[in-house]
């Protein structure tokens, strides 16, 4: 098996990988370019966030019309975990 199907295995790509890019972010992020940087839709971007945002894992900070995205402390630890297991791999 591959890296990249042994890592889906143990662990959903596209939710992992929004962790991931969120914690290589430099500052906040907005849902949309999330979803272009994953390569998936804003729609499902943003029901996955909302799920990550009831288990305390981002914060949304309304800026205006737009919603920036930061990992909180538990998420950040989650998202470092997760891109070192990924290394592994």
């Amino acid at each position: 098996m591959q890296n990249k199907e042994i890592f889906n295995v143990f662990f959903r790509e596209k939710p992992a990988m929004m962790l991931v890019g969120l914690k290589n972010a430099k500052g906040g992020v907005y849902a949309s370019s999330l979803a272009k940087s994953i390569d998936c839709t804003y729609s499902h971007v943003v029901k996955i966030l909302q799920e990550m945002q009831k288990a305390g894992l981002i914060n949304f900070e309304k800026q205006g019309r737009l919603k920036l995205l930061t990992l909180t402390k538990t998420g950040n630890e989650v998202a470092e975990h997760i891109d070192s297991i990924r290394n592994v791999l």
